[in-house]
């Protein structure tokens, strides 16, 4: 790390910690050459997929519009935050550890179907519902005869 003041290229590290909640690392720093003391902070880089859109528009990848298409499901239904944000968490998790450069928004609705199918059923049939452009009754029926079938398969009844 270069020093600031002198731009020696050669500093020590005098103290380091972990600040904001373990996800950054703040540094002392002192200068060989000058003497002088400052302040470094270090990040991971994680680096998200872009998203391809159904039309083949790329964009990068935008927690807040999943946030928000989340909270949109889930308006007034019993999930709390930290439960949405957790889900969030792992579906960004989900996304960087494919590796990929890119994804398709395709994929990125299934991650969140899954996740919302755990956390609250009406929330999920709301979110597939625009999601997937039901066009009318049957298929919101379809898709709630289909979460029935797997809350049966689940519990072990028949």
């Amino acid at each position: 790390m270069h020093c600031p003041f002198c731009n020696a290229d050669d500093t020590k590290v005098i103290d380091s910690r972990l600040v904001a909640e373990g996800n950054q690392v703040r540094r002392r720093r002192e200068c060989i050459s000058c003497g002088e003391r400052f302040t470094t902070f270090e990040t991971a880089e994680l680096v998200m997929p872009r998203v391809v859109k159904q039309g083949g528009t790329r964009e990068p990848f935008d927690d807040n519009k999943l946030r928000s298409g989340m909270l949109r499901a889930l308006e007034r239904r019993p999930v709390s935050m930290e439960q949405t944000e957790a889900a969030i968490s792992r579906i960004s998790q989900k996304l960087r550890a494919t590796g990929e450069r890119e994804i398709a928004s395709r994929a990125v609705g299934e991650l969140v179907m899954q996740e919302l199918r755990e956390l609250d059923q009406v929330a999920f049939v709301r979110f597939a519902s625009v999601y997937r452009s039901f066009q009318d009754i049957s298929e919101f029926r379809k898709e709630i005869d289909r979460l029935q079938s797997a809350d049966l398969q689940e519990t072990g009844q028949s």
